[in-house]
């Protein structure tokens, strides 16, 4: 980093702050971190937020640090304000921030990993808000008291999380609630566990990225005449017309257009991928159906069709819409489901729900479910399902476990996992690319339906 002229850096002395951006354009997102912030009860001084910040968002070529102070006095003020600088130059070496900002965050990004790691330092300093001078003392000497917890926690922050939310567009657009499913993400060993085992399998998804064909098909060719249109199809004889002839034709709609063909178009499907949450589904069953679930939902929006996910237990929770090819990765990751479990009525309001999209939605409807071996669901259930998407199930045996559903043969596929699969490892990762691999055999197999399109040029 360089060094900020004099004059800066004296600005800044007297607010605390220590970088400076090389913009002031960026300082608009500081502002909004500020806010996010303190909805999430992270209330700090503006320097803290802007320092942190900035160190984990802007490339370090377009920060400065300003010179170092004079030769502190006996003040403790002094003495705290160089704590706090050697701190920040500290941070801005940390592993942490080298590889946030390679991953060019955004502002709910950033805000998240400001949460996580000074959420506990404005707890402490909560009782000093409303004194601003106070205030901004209190957080240095505190910032300068736990030093090394602070960089400590900034070192196990799970930057393989951020890049998976990277890799699969992950939607933090939620708002305050999407922040917080992030801040959960960064620190459980579960939630590792499941980041790892889809970068794992995730490189053979992305390698198989399907690229739309050339078609043959002539297109948007003129198919007719019509009484509706645009000026540039409009039929050249009807310029013969005099003015006053040809504005009663144009008022009576007497004036001839040239219709447009549109081709027949590709319908997408819609498919909702089912994540069992229920307390069968912990540990490696969660990491598998989970890992396994985000690598499926990436590899059909890349084929170009529709995604929903959702979990249940004892009840269907909302469903996520994956917009413009961004998966909900956060909610994924650190969702936890602790009502029991009730697949009679989870099923039973699944049904209503297809039925409900069926009506108003001609896209054909296939159903994955990621769940365990025991799930009893009612056949008269998996029947009814049948008649509005086609199924397929991954299954997860527990140890020594065998597969006894009296519905698997309404299955239109189904995978079985056993421990062996489990295990973590390479074994692990072979199950899941064989899934995914016949996933998508199973839908290039599967006629694609289509809509056709009869339109015509609008006035």
């Amino acid at each position: 980093m360089t060094q900020a002229s004099p004059d800066t850096s004296r600005s800044r002395r007297s607010a605390h702050s220590v970088v400076a951006p090389h913009s002031d354009s960026v300082l608009l997102r500081v502002q909004l971190w500020s806010q996010e912030l303190a909805k999430l009860g992270v209330d700090l001084p503006s320097f803290v937020v802007h320092d942190f910040g900035l160190l984990l968002a802007v490339p370090s070529d377009q920060l400065a640090f300003g010179p170092a102070p004079a030769p502190a006095t006996s003040g403790a003020a002094d003495r705290a304000d160089d704590g706090y600088r050697a701190l920040v130059l500290e941070f801005a070496k940390s592993q942490a921030c080298t590889h946030a900002k390679a991953l060019r965050p955004d502002d709910s990004m950033v805000v998240a990993l400001l949460a996580r790691l000074l959420a506990r330092l404005a707890r402490e300093c909560a009782p000093y808000r409303q004194q601003p001078e106070r205030f901004a003392t209190e957080v240095i000497e505190q910032l300068t008291k736990h030093q090394l917890y602070l960089l400590t926690l900034a070192d196990s922050l799970d930057i393989d999380a951020l890049r998976l939310i990277g890799m699969l567009g992950g939607d933090l657009s939620a708002g305050t609630l999407g922040i917080v499913d992030l801040i959960a993400s960064l620190g459980s060993p579960e939630t590792n566990a499941m980041v790892q085992f889809s970068l794992q399998i995730l490189p053979s998804v992305l390698e198989a990225k399907q690229r739309p064909a050339a078609s043959s098909h002539a297109a948007f060719g003129y198919a007719g005449l019509t009484r509706r249109g645009s000026v540039d199809s409009l039929v050249l004889t009807e310029l013969a017309w005099d003015e006053p002839e040809l504005t009663r034709r144009l008022l009576e709609n007497e004036v001839l257009y040239y219709s447009r063909e549109q081709g027949q178009q590709e319908t997408r499907r819609l498919h909702h991928l089912l994540i069992d949450a229920s307390a069968s589904m912990r540990g490696q069953r969660a990491t598998f159906a989970r890992g396994i679930a985000l690598a499926t939902a990436k590899k059909l929006l890349l084929a170009g069709d529709d995604v929903t996910l959702r979990f249940f237990d004892s009840r269907l929770y909302e469903a996520h819409r994956c917009q413009a090819g961004k998966i909900p990765v956060t909610h994924l990751l650190s969702f936890r489901g602790e009502r029991g479990r009730n697949p009679r009525r989870v099923f039973d309001e699944l049904a209503n729900h297809l039925d409900v999209v069926a009506r108003g939605d001609g896209r054909e409807q296939v159903l994955h479910v990621f769940t365990h071996a025991g799930l009893y669901i009612p056949r008269a259930h998996v029947e009814r399902l049948r008649r509005r998407a086609s199924l397929l199930g991954v299954f997860l045996l527990p140890s020594r476990g065998k597969l006894e559903l009296g519905y698997i043969d309404l299955l239109h596929h189904h995978w079985i996992v056993d421990e062996s699969a489990l295990r973590g490892g390479k074994e692990q990762a072979d199950a899941a690319e064989r899934i995914l691999a016949e996933v998508s055999q199973i839908q290039e197999r599967a006629p694609r339906p289509r809509a056709v399109e009869r339109t015509r040029d609008q006035p």
